[in-house]
């Protein structure tokens, strides 16, 4: 095999994984920003809720509250 052709396989494997990896990059990236605007939403809907139910969140929170002191003090 001359030393061309190994040259040519060389460059055509680095193309490859180079392709691979910006495809990669750009996957993760894509998965990035939907987990950040699921975020927003999850936290948008949180805030629409508890300003529509502001007695209801009071009373989840207290036994939220109470449950985890139960389970801290160990009794």
């Amino acid at each position: 095999m001359k030393a061309a052709d190994r040259s040519d396989d060389v460059d055509e494997t680095i193309h490859r994984l180079r392709s691979g990896a910006h495809h990669t990059v750009d996957k993760v990236a894509n998965k990035g920003e939907q987990l950040k605007n699921a975020e927003q939403q999850f936290v948008e809907n949180c805030r629409s809720y508890f300003h529509d139910n502001p007695v209801t969140t009071l009373g989840i929170a207290a036994g939220a509250g109470f449950l985890l002191s139960r389970l801290i003090s160990g009794r």
